[in-house]
């Protein structure tokens, strides 16, 4: 593209940067299209049927996708969700004389949702971070909440993350030591037109307590 200077064509864009700008703005889109094309290709092998590939470098895939780039089909078939899931943690708290004491349970959940509403442009954090974790942590311990494996123990520690987050280090004035997650799953009613029966009464899950170290906390974090 080009430019008149004084009757002169004069070279736009790209075009016009010096030699090394135009190399560094070449490897800086050729970066940016590897990092894209790893991306894709990881979460295309992920929701892909097994095969060859995911055979043999499966935990590779796993590795790079679990927690935060997760997929799963639950909108669509063959049952989309039909529930409402409030997660809620708790904190154990020592304080400066000694003592231990516990806080009230905090809605998580409610939180986000005060974030999204009337809000026209919510953060994928407020919307997906909390849900998924909960979804990943569910999917990866049996109904006794033991966890199946290395996934298992990587999403406790998501989700644990998460709720020390929320809560910060200090708490009522002492010092965090331990978190405790719960969830209150509520079915959705079907329509009135509806012959479906559903039961709507609340059903609680809640896991153990788990002991927090400043490893869960990221360095600088602000209590909420």
């Amino acid at each position: 593209m080009e430019r008149q200077q004084n009757g002169t064509a004069v070279p736009g864009g790209v075009a016009a940067l010096s030699l090394p700008s135009r190399i560094v703005v070449a490897v800086a889109v050729a970066v940016v299209a590897v990092a894209a094309a790893v991306h894709l290709s990881m979460v295309f092998l992920h929701v892909a049927p097994s095969n060859t590939i995911t055979k043999q470098h499966g935990a590779t895939v796993d590795d790079y996708i679990y927690p935060e780039f997760e997929q799963n089909w639950k909108l669509f078939a063959p049952n989309p969700l039909q529930q409402n899931i409030a997660v809620q943690a708790r904190a154990e708290i020592r304080t400066p004389e000694g003592g231990i004491g516990t806080t009230d349970w905090t809605d998580l959940s409610a939180q986000d949702g005060a974030g999204i509403r009337h809000n026209l442009l919510p953060s994928h954090t407020q919307q997906n971070e909390l849900r998924r974790a909960w979804d990943f942590l569910i999917g990866s311990h049996d109904a006794e909440n033991r966890a199946n494996g290395l996934r298992g123990q990587l999403s406790e520690q998501y989700l644990r993350r998460i709720a020390l987050l929320r809560f910060g280090r200090e708490e009522d004035g002492g010092r965090v030591e331990r978190v405790q997650v719960r969830s209150t799953t509520t079915p959705v009613a079907p329509p009135p037109w509806s012959d479906e029966k559903v039961d709507t009464t609340p059903v609680q899950r809640v896991l153990p307590w788990w002991t927090v170290s400043g490893a869960d906390l990221p360095q600088g974090a602000e209590r909420r």
